[in-house]
């Protein structure tokens, strides 16, 4: 079990050099590699969404496979439009609605739970250490028990919620950080629900933060793109982009990429503090709303001018465009050489992220504003008729 821990700590290449010097220490290796790659498997297969992005620099990647040939296989009706990201985990689907609930539903679309707020809920919820974070349109973000729905606590923000949560962990303490339409970026203690530090902008906060190398990346309606420092929540760096931005960056090492409300998309180093590229459509300018996804160099974003964008990563040049049809508020996902991507016509596509020829393509025949949950071979999502969606 020592070896284990060491070994999945990312102890260098020494350590196993040294397992390998005799006999004994070859069955303790081959030992090892039998364990850490069954692991490894079971983490793969363990058929878990907790969070809307896939992780915490919201690269919007998974490495799970999307359906070959796509069919309903059942469905739930809420009592309202769905505009949020389901997540899934230990056999429980969790979703929030505009009626004002949080529906929890098993893997056959069976109702287990639902928890009532004051106010709608447009921000999709994570699921952590067995308890959903979520927040509505009054301000109020819960902490929720996985197992039943019931309230663990309640942290009161000055105005509406309508981004996502994300997580931190320090010393064994887990903490909370979401944005508000106060101005301000939360950290809250995720056991206490009690606020540890606050970040202000001069504007809305509308996305969610990414997570990186003890950062929160994020930008904000006041136009800027905002670095803070985990654990203080002071300013590192506050790049200017001149517009709003209501989408949430995606990262990557030390570079960030996020679109605005005006079209345009941009690289920015993180470390050097400057711009690497800009890219947009002059033929349109219309806004990036949703998140982009990120597989080695291919750069996916999306936008209201209907279109799919692959770009290079290093260069921001355009490598393929597809038009869908209608305008895309959804966020792509990406496995492997596959791209999904939902409209609000209703089209789900699943495209070659390679060259963005269509591979699959579905109507589900209702808008779809966020992207779905993933697990092995099935797509969860919720529409805008209300109801959550299982296809495989």
């Amino acid at each position: 079990m020592q070896i284990l821990f060491i070994m999945k700590n990312r102890i260098t290449g020494n350590i196993i050099s040294v397992l390998k010097t005799d006999f004994r220490h070859k069955i303790v290796f081959c030992i090892f590699v039998f364990v850490f790659q069954f692991e490894l498997t079971e983490a793969q297969n363990s058929n878990e969404w907790p969070y809307p992005r896939a992780d915490q620099q919201l690269s919007g990647n998974t490495s799970f496979n999307f359906p070959a040939s796509p069919n309903i296989l059942w469905s739930f009706k809420t009592g309202g439009e769905i505009k949020t990201s389901p997540v899934v985990t230990d056999g429980k689907i969790v979703i929030s609605s505009t009626n004002a609930h949080i529906y929890c539903l098993d893997t056959i679309g069976k109702l287990l739970w639902k928890f009532q707020s004051d106010n709608v809920f447009e921000a999709s919820p994570i699921i952590h250490h067995k308890k959903v974070f979520v927040g509505d349109l009054s301000g109020n973000f819960y902490s929720l028990d996985l197992r039943n729905g019931k309230k663990l606590w309640e942290y009161q923000a000055e105005n509406q919620i309508m981004a996502t949560a994300n997580w931190w962990e320090k010393n064994g303490k887990h903490y909370l950080l979401v944005g508000s339409y106060d101005f301000y970026l939360h950290c809250i203690d995720a056991e206490t629900g009690k606020a540890v530090w606050k970040y202000q902008l001069d504007n809305y906060l509308n996305g969610a933060v990414a997570i990186s190398n003890g950062k929160a990346v994020f930008g904000g309606c006041d136009g800027f793109l905002h670095l803070v420092d985990i654990e203080t929540g002071t300013e590192d760096l506050k790049y200017d982009i001149a517009t709003y931005i209501a989408s949430s960056p995606l990262v990557d090492s030390n570079m960030a990429y996020i679109g605005d409300y005006d079209g345009f998309f941009y690289a920015i180093d993180l470390k050097e503090k400057k711009q690497i590229w800009k890219f947009d459509n002059p033929d349109f300018n219309l806004p990036f709303i949703a998140s982009p996804a990120l597989y080695h160099d291919y750069l996916i974003a999306v936008n209201h001018d209907k279109h799919v964008y692959c770009i290079n990563k290093k260069t921001g040049k355009l490598i393929w465009k597809r038009n869908t049809g209608f305008k895309i508020d959804a966020s792509p996902l990406i496995n492997n050489n596959s791209v999904l991507i939902e409209n609000m016509r209703g089209d789900i596509l699943m495209l070659n992220l390679s060259n963005g020829k269509i591979i699959w393509e579905y109507e589900l025949g209702c808008p779809v504003f966020s992207n779905p949950a993933i697990t092995s071979g099935r797509i969860y999502l919720g529409a805008m008729d209300g109801n959550v969606y299982c296809i495989e």
